[in-house]
């Protein structure tokens, strides 16, 4: 009790803390501390200064800096510095003795030490039977819990059975044993002795129920691994006993993967492949992590379809059917099918064709694949190629990589589940390459009709034969495409639909599915033919029908939203005039209607990646001495067929009615709208020509007129391609008459015959040629 008198002396309104982040000691313990803050050492040394008393306060939160009031815990401990000593990196290591319970009544903060308001707790003793029995369960719980937590020293417990004190007893449990800080600070916050025990009791009672499930989880553990060894043990007798007596058997497990080899139809090398990796397996400890790889080896190898195939429906009346069904128009990818399946059905060996479908998003490459393996009676697999950069995943990773796999084309074999089902290999032109290898090139084995007899995949480091399967392609274009890999595959293409196709397509397959996935019928929506074709020619400009889908979608949707609304079902009719209720404004007016022809400014025809297109080249000519002048994001093969029309008309600007030195005294512009979109390619050689005579002359040009073709010095119209694409967006743009290089004149048989009929195609040779039906005589 000379503790107690002498800490009523040292008891101080105001006296230095030092708050602890992550430790709650109790009073009767002697404890080493680190002080390393700037204020909590300043305390120290004021202590230090004064009599060595202090009051160590424990914060709620370890995060917090500066705490005050609110992130302490209301009790603290009052205690003595015994020992202090200074390290080199300037924090301070002290040895304390805690003596009392103290609360904290207020943080002091404008001092340059951590200061507090101490009020000392008078603590009630009592020696009766509860408070007897309490502790005496405390202790026993206490023995408890350090037989089941061997990282707890026993000595603990001899050293708590000579403490006859119950609140230094309960003190010493709690600050020994290792447990949360929310706990230790219920139990220095409570001053009742025996409520004290209880929440000790309550928190070892815990502590064991979490010991006793974890020493139960550890037990089970070491009798699986012990029984493991235990039977890893015995097989190897086992299987020594049996060698020795020479009847060696198998497990279960290896002799069911024995059966599905056998049964896997498998070639001879990849059957004995498999038989040695079985072998491997056989030696291997069943749980060992490299029996696991070997495993997943050995069931890849069984799964695939080595020798199951689907029998093809040779049929050539019932595929043309099919392909109609599902398909309006494309009559030239129709035809190769079906040759394809008569070439087969009169041989009955021909190794699968590589089709490489290239056109503008829309125009049902994707949906072609589908319905060739309908027509066939195949299986289909469609692998996106968009954005593949790695190597491996078309090659698969060797097993010596951690998860390593086959490839996608493996992969895929093994979904469809035979060895000759359509394999659509989409947007083959969005193919990237990186550090990890080029996709591209690995693709040349499997595109290859004379390789991919023996594909080799590098995780089944045995060969697969891919001759069997019909691989299709994808592509917006084939000038992204590898040369190498482009000459294995044949190339087809679908530059676009006609309005009228488009209009079949609408009638046959979207209309109906859009009404089907909308919950209406035919007794909902009626939209007329003309009502289509104002859709189409008016909301929609594209090569494909994605868009003109989704417009009917829109149309669909709001019929349906009216239906809900009243509550009725009744029959919706849609006109051209109604058209616009649902859709809004006209969002393409043709340009080519009603409009003056303008002097310099010229219509050319285009080819995008995304099918063809119209496009405008304005040439003007202003004051100045000379310069060409060249906007639009134009690149260089049309810059340089800028400046050959320059110098064509310079050459030849008496014959045209031209002054000879226009070339001093102007400067030429010539300006492709649209300056955002990168341009190139010689085609538009003619309409830089025609502009340039149309601005010098003052002669204003035809606007129902759309020209292309490379042109060279001697005024001579060249070949271009792309040409079926090119008259299509001019005649769905309203051109009236195009003009097209004389050796185009063969392409014209790809063109359908409604447009041919509804356009005026003239044949041009010399620029002459085009200068007579482009320009506008003056009068």
């Amino acid at each position: 009790m000379v503790l107690l008198n002498k800490s009523e002396r040292v008891l101080r309104r105001q006296m230095p803390a030092v708050p602890l982040r992550d430790l709650i000691v109790y009073p009767h313990m002697v404890v080493p501390l680190l002080v390393g803050r700037p204020r909590s050492l300043n305390a120290v040394e004021e202590a230090l200064a004064q009599d060595s008393y202090l009051v160590i306060c424990f914060q709620k939160d370890p995060q917090v800096e500066e705490p005050g009031l609110q992130d302490v815990y209301s009790v603290g401990v009052l205690a003595k510095i015994l020992q202090s000593a200074r390290e080199a990196s300037g924090a301070m290591r002290i040895l304390v003795e805690c003596l009392e319970r103290v609360r904290v009544k207020e943080i002091v903060k404008n001092r340059r030490y951590f200061a507090c308001i101490p009020e000392r707790l008078k603590e009630e003793k009592s020696r009766d039977k509860e408070t007897e029995a309490l502790a005496r369960l405390a202790t026993d719980l206490l023995d408890k819990y350090l037989k089941l937590n061997p990282s707890m020293p026993r000595e603990l417990y001899g050293t708590v059975l000579t403490i006859d004190d119950h609140s230094k007893l309960c003190d010493t449990i709690a600050g020994y044993l290792p447990l949360k800080l929310k706990d230790k600070a219920r139990i220095l916050e409570t001053l009742p002795i025996c409520e004290r025990l209880e929440k000790l009791i309550d928190i070892l009672n815990a502590e064991i129920g979490v010991l006793e499930v974890q020493k139960d989880i550890q037990d089970k553990v070491i009798k699986k691994i012990e029984e493991s060894q235990k039977q890893y043990l015995l097989t190897e007798q086992l299987k020594t006993i049996q060698k020795e007596l020479g009847r060696e058997e198998e497990s279960p497990e290896l002799m069911q993967l024995r059966e599905k080899i056998k049964k896997a139809q498998m070639p001879k090398v990849a059957e004995e492949k498999a038989l040695d990796e079985l072998s491997r397996l056989a030696k291997m400890m069943p749980l060992s992590p490299e029996a696991t790889v070997s495993r997943t080896y050995l069931e890849w190898l069984i799964s695939l379809p080595w020798n199951v195939s689907t029998e093809d429906n040779l049929d050539v009346t019932h595929a043309a059917r099919i392909l109609d069904e599902d398909h309006y128009g494309l009559e030239k990818v129709k035809e190769r099918i079906v040759e394809y399946l008569a070439v087969r059905k009169r041989t009955n060996s021909l190794r699968g064709p590589i089709l490489c479908f290239v056109g503008p998003p829309g125009v049902g490459k994707t949906s072609l694949g589908k319905s060739i393996a309908r027509a066939l009676g195949r299986k289909l697999v469609r692998v996106s190629l968009g954005g593949i950069r790695d190597e491996a995943e078309i090659r698969g990773h060797r097993r010596t990589y951690i998860g390593a796999l086959p490839g996608r084309i493996i992969q895929s074999m093994k979904k469809a589940g035979v060895n000759n089902p359509v394999f659509l290999l989409d947007e083959i032109d969005k193919l990237g390459k990186d550090f990890r290898g080029d996709p591209a090139s690995a693709l040349l084995e499997v595109l290859d009709p004379e390789q991919n007899n023996s594909f080799s995949d590098h995780y089944l480091e045995v060969e697969f034969d891919l001759s069997k399967v019909l691989f299709i392609t994808t592509a917006n274009t084939e000038f992204t495409i590898p040369p190498a890999l482009l000459d294995r595959m044949e190339i087809i293409s679908l530059p676009g639909y006609t309005v009228w196709e488009k209009l079949e397509i609408a009638k046959r397959f979207l209309v109906p599915r859009q009404m089907k996935e909308h919950g209406l019928n035919e007794n909902n929506l009626k939209i007329s033919e003309e009502a289509i074709l104002a859709v189409i020619r008016n909301y929609t400009r594209e090569a494909g029908v994605r868009n003109l889908e989704r417009e009917i979608a829109s149309i669909c949707r709001k019929v349906t939203k009216r239906l809900v609304e009243e509550g009725k079902d009744y029959l919706v009719r849609i006109g051209v005039k109604g058209i616009s209720n649902y859709l809004g404004p006209e969002k393409f007016v043709s340009q080519m209607v009603d409009k003056e022809g303008k002097i310099g400014v010229v219509t050319g025809m285009a080819w995008t990646w995304y099918g063809g297109d119209i496009m405008f080249t304005e040439v003007v000519t202003l004051p100045g001495t000379g310069e060409l002048i060249l906007t639009g994001q134009l690149g260089d093969v049309m810059k340089e067929s800028a400046q050959a029309a320059r110098s064509y008309v310079r050459a030849n600007a008496g014959r045209l009615g031209i002054d000879p030195q226009f070339y001093k005294e102007f400067d030429i512009h010539v300006h492709v709208p649209e300056g955002a979109i990168p341009k190139d390619g010689p085609s538009a050689g003619v309409t830089i020509v025609t502009g340039l005579v149309s601005s010098l002359t003052r002669q204003p040009v035809d606007p129902a007129v759309a020209m292309t073709g490379e042109i060279t010095l001697q005024g001579k119209v060249l070949k271009i391609g792309g040409l079926k694409a090119k008259i299509l967006a001019a005649h769905r743009s309203g051109i009236k008459k195009v003009l097209i290089p004389k050796d185009n004149e063969k392409d014209l048989e790809e063109i359908p015959k409604m447009v041919l009929e509804e356009l005026q195609v003239r044949l041009v040779q010399t620029i002459d040629d085009v200068l007579a039906e482009a320009l506008l005589r003056r009068e």
